[in-house]
């Protein structure tokens, strides 16, 4: 009983930090300039590929990301520190945000606009699976080299695409309900949360090393 509320309290853990860090509340008003145009139908078709590819994507640096490390003679401390310092920075875009979300710059939002299909790039990366949420999946990775600690990780990956899903199909609905006020007060709690995290990966990086 214990070891299964010790699991649960870890892959809740998991989850909120990889959610955190994705964020997929302050990728709805791309996502919805981006798929104006598109049916119903069409745009919940966009968010569950993204959410698929988010998966992929993610998957890839953390069962990838052990052979990066031995590659390159990478120590797991290094990646500590290195994924906090990259969680520190994506933490403190979130707790400044513009306009209550992510932004594309013009040049790939036009490009964006042309294509028929924007669930791989621009939706899935970088707007989901960026560079802050590969670090903290690679992070956590680098915490546990276990089987038990892989499949939690990944577990909280596929949980964290399920609401990811959720959230870009009742976009508008929730766009309308938030406000830019509501939603710019969201993204500075989640940017907190991973400011927090990203303290605590360094923390962990620094104290073997101090030791």
């Amino acid at each position: 009983m214990d070891v299964t509320l010790s699991l649960l309290s870890l892959l809740i853990g998991y989850f909120i930090a990889i959610f955190a860090i994705v964020n997929p509340i302050t990728a709805m008003p791309v996502f919805l300039v981006l798929t104006e145009t598109n049916t119903e139908a069409e745009r919940n078709r966009q968010a569950l590929k993204a959410s698929f590819y988010m998966v992929a994507i993610l998957l890839l640096f953390l069962f990838g990301g052990g052979y990066i490390i031995s590659f390159f003679g990478i120590s797991l401390d290094g990646i500590r520190i290195a994924g906090g310092i990259m969680i520190m920075n994506w933490a403190f875009s979130l707790l400044n945000p513009k306009e209550g979300g992510r932004k594309l710059d013009a040049e790939t939002e036009n490009e964006a606009k042309e294509k028929p299909d924007i669930s791989f790039s621009p939706l899935a990366m970088p707007l989901l699976s960026g560079p802050g949420s590969i670090a903290v999946v690679m992070s956590f990775a680098a915490q546990d080299l276990t089987v038990s600690n892989y499949i939690l990780v990944t577990a909280a990956i596929a949980l964290t695409a399920v609401a990811s899903y959720l959230v870009l199909r009742l976009a508008p609905i929730i766009v309308g309900m938030l406000g830019k006020t509501g939603m710019n007060g969201f993204t500075r709690m989640m940017g907190f949360i991973a400011l927090c995290i990203g303290v605590q990966f360094i923390i962990n990086g620094v104290r073997p090393i101090l030791a």
